[in-house]
């Protein structure tokens, strides 16, 4: 590994929102070219995922969102970094699987009602083939895994946000890893199932080390400079799994300081952004992939917004204000049929030009919500999402 002269935190600030396509966002450019550039967006909330997508795309709305996942299939709802629900870019998804099934898993469930490998393995089967051709929900689901393998798959064991779910379920994010589940169209309240080959015909997950290099590289190229540990933190992944990984990378990386800190970068892009003369505010939703992933948190939450924007120590569980690409408030929205209420509250005080272009992301977001929108500068009463 190489090391390089160091960046000012300016620099990289300029570098992620040019990545993320926030300075300038893409105009004709596509759903799917966002949520690739941003290495997939967080989707456990869709209206949230659908705002991340339409601050990068000029002249996107939420419908253009929906279109992309169930009409044009370009997107894939699924469960990517963390676990967690994602907006994919189809074209990506076998990068994606080769490399997920490929990082340790770590089961938090005590032992009298964790699944033992084999179990796994027999679930993740049962899945693949039930969902084959097939769009299910989590009822059919169960019913198919039990009638296959017996009543023990079915017992209700599983915390839950509205009770116990079945035992099964501790499998659906490993055969979601495997490139055998994804999420199809909901079917009235009913979450429903499919495989992702419907609709990306000779659908393979990519070999896994290919797969790791290139998601690290992609990783880096929106995120970087950053650490083995800041990688593993936004896989969830082990963090001495990482640095294996980092090492085994060698001299295609090259290590940049930013503020005194070793980060690392793909070996040839260790360039910064340019500040000069770019629009300095943007607002972005609840677990917006630009904070979530963005390191180190003592510079992206500087001040106050360490204490006012983050929930104890996560990121994203709180819309922001970013002033120079840097976390300077918070804010909220309200929908009322087309009229879109939106509170902002920042840290400091902002000057003529800042407020100017607070008052145009207000009017973008009303319309990629299909509204109008007003603003209105005061406090934020709601608390963070969790």
């Amino acid at each position: 590994m190489t090391r390089l002269a160091g960046l000012s935190w300016a620099e990289v600030c300029t570098r992620r929102l040019d990545r993320h396509q926030l300075i300038s966002p893409r105009r004709g450019g596509s759903p799917a070219d966002a949520v690739a550039a941003m290495c997939g967006a967080h989707a456990q909330m869709p209206s949230a995922a659908e705002l991340s997508i339409g601050l990068r795309c000029g002249g996107v709305s939420r419908a253009d969102v929906r279109a992309a996942l169930w009409t044009q299939h370009s997107l894939v709802r699924t469960f990517g970094p963390r676990g967690t629900v994602h907006l994919l870019a189809a074209a990506d998804l076998p990068m994606w699987t080769g490399a997920l099934a490929a990082v340790p898993q770590r089961s938090g469930f005590p032992a009298d009602v964790r699944l033992t490998l084999d179990q796994v393995e027999d679930i993740v089967a049962v899945i693949g083939r039930v969902l084959d051709g097939a769009r299910l929900t989590v009822d059919e689901m169960t019913a198919a895994i039990v009638a296959a393998l017996g009543p023990w798959a079915g017992d209700l064991v599983m915390p839950a946000f509205n009770g116990l779910w079945p035992r099964w379920r501790q499998a659906i994010q490993t055969a979601a890893y495997r490139g055998v589940l994804c999420f199809g169209p909901s079917q009235g309240r009913n979450v429903t199932f499919t495989s992702p080959a419907r609709w990306l015909p000779g659908f393979q997950p990519a070999d896994p080390e290919t797969a790791l290099a290139d998601l690290l590289r992609r990783y880096l190229h929106a995120y970087g400079p950053a650490t083995s540990q800041h990688f593993a933190q936004w896989l969830n992944a082990p963090r001495s799994w990482a640095s294996a990984l980092f090492d085994s990378l060698g001299d295609r990386l090259e290590s940049v300081e930013v503020e005194g800190t070793p980060g690392w970068v793909t070996a040839g892009d260790s360039e910064g952004g340019t500040v000069t003369d770019l629009p300095r505010v943007r607002l972005l939703p609840y677990f917006d992939p630009y904070v979530v992933g963005g390191q180190p948190r003592s510079l992206l939450f500087p001040g106050r917004a360490a204490e006012g924007a983050l929930s104890g120590g996560q990121a994203g569980t709180l819309p922001v204000l970013l002033v120079d690409g840097t976390v300077a408030g918070v804010w909220h929205h309200r929908v009322s049929g087309r009229l879109v209420d939106i509170t902002v509250e920042p840290f400091g005080d902002l000057d003529a030009q800042q407020r100017r272009e607070l008052a145009d992301q207000v009017a973008r977001i009303g319309d990629i919500l299909e509204g109008s929108a007003q603003l209105s500068i005061g406090t934020v009463a709601v608390g963070a999402h969790a």
